[in-house]
């Protein structure tokens, strides 16, 4: 098989790891790859935004398969138009991606579907969320609606950085379109944790779950980033936990979006916050985790194009998903001045 993975970053390098251990995959390409990449793949200069591109590409080269690593051309509806070419390709489409493109659609079907959430707002006008804040106790969670490279929460007990934070998304536009609407949530307590998911649209196959960390100093300090680092297993996941966060949040959500029409095919991805109460949902991503990705891989023992071919075509049930004993981490190194 001759596969192509749409993404640049430590995910993809992950992913093509895997995927190069794979007896099925005669070659790989990566667009746009890396240096690391460039190993595993032959790294071709296209963007991932660029999906005319890539699907010209994908003819050209006879592409059997096609794994989407980041969100944004998932969002954008990469995985329809390559569907609709008749080409087989990992990822949701457009209407299931939503679940990460608009954290108040995600939040409307969790409180369709009973999945356990943190209680708050959506706002489309920042006068709505001042006044939000002024009239509710802190700490507050103010999250923009739209894609923010993971950048777009903003978690304080001061009133004014809450305030500062509305102005930055809704009024100053940092982040674009994605700050038109924002939520307003309580703050959870508890401890964090990531649950992946292969799914099909009907089984939901659980992975090994792991834990980021976000802020960008030592001693969890400083602003919240896409992940400063990750390792799997996640003790604070228990067998137990891991049953009710399958039954309650995972099976729920996917059977949730196929009654509005939607089939969910890729990866689920649930952050979770194992409160008192329970595990809650803090956000659905809709692929898998970077940098959650690497240490959840180095633990996969299956074959990864098999199960990837296999929730393609409806069929996860039919493939086993094993897992290898010990822990992985990974430590992320980004450029100074990063995340602002």
């Amino acid at each position: 098989m001759r596969i192509l993975i749409v993404g640049g970053g430590g995910r993809e390098h992950a992913l093509a790891y895997k995927i190069a251990q794979s007896p099925r995959v005669e070659r790989i390409y990566c667009a746009p790859g890396n240096a690391g990449i460039a190993a595993l793949a032959e790294c071709v200069d296209i963007g991932v935004a660029d999906t005319a591109r890539l699907l010209s590409f994908a003819r050209d080269r006879s592409i059997d398969f096609t794994v989407v690593g980041p969100e944004a051309p998932l969002v954008a509806g990469l995985a329809d138009v390559f569907r609709a070419a008749g080409r087989k390709v990992f990822g949701p489409g457009a209407a299931a991606a939503a679940l990460e493109g608009s954290k108040s659609f995600a939040k409307e079907i969790m409180r369709r579907y009973g999945v356990p959430t943190a209680a708050g707002r959506v706002f489309t006008a920042a006068n709505e969320a001042y006044s939000y804040l002024d009239a509710t106790p802190g700490p507050w969670v103010v999250k923009a609606d739209g894609l923010a490279a993971g950048k777009g929460v903003v978690v304080t007990d001061d009133a004014a950085e809450a305030r500062r934070a509305v102005q930055s998304m809704m009024v100053d536009r940092v982040f674009g379109a994605a700050g038109d609407r924002i939520l307003v949530e309580e703050c959870l307590t508890g401890e964090e944790v990531s649950v992946l998911a292969f799914t099909d649209g009907r089984t939901v196959v659980p992975m090994l779950a792991a834990q980021d960390h976000k802020r960008v100093f030592d001693g969890d300090a400083g602003p919240n980033t896409g992940g400063m680092g990750a390792y799997a297993p996640a003790p604070v996941l228990t067998g137990e936990l891991a049953a009710v966060v399958r039954e309650k949040i995972l099976l729920p959500t996917i059977a949730g979006l196929a009654a509005e029409g939607i089939r969910f095919t890729g990866v689920l991805y649930a952050g979770l916050m194992i409160t008192a109460q329970g595990p809650k949902v803090l956000e659905f991503n809709v692929r898998f985790g970077d940098p959650e990705a690497q240490p959840v891989l180095m633990l996969l023992a299956s074959d990864l194009v098999e199960i990837m071919l296999a929730v393609e075509a409806g069929r996860l049930d039919q493939v086993p998903v094993r897992w290898r004993e010990g822990a992985a981490v990974c430590v992320v190194l980004a450029s100074g001045g990063y995340p602002l």
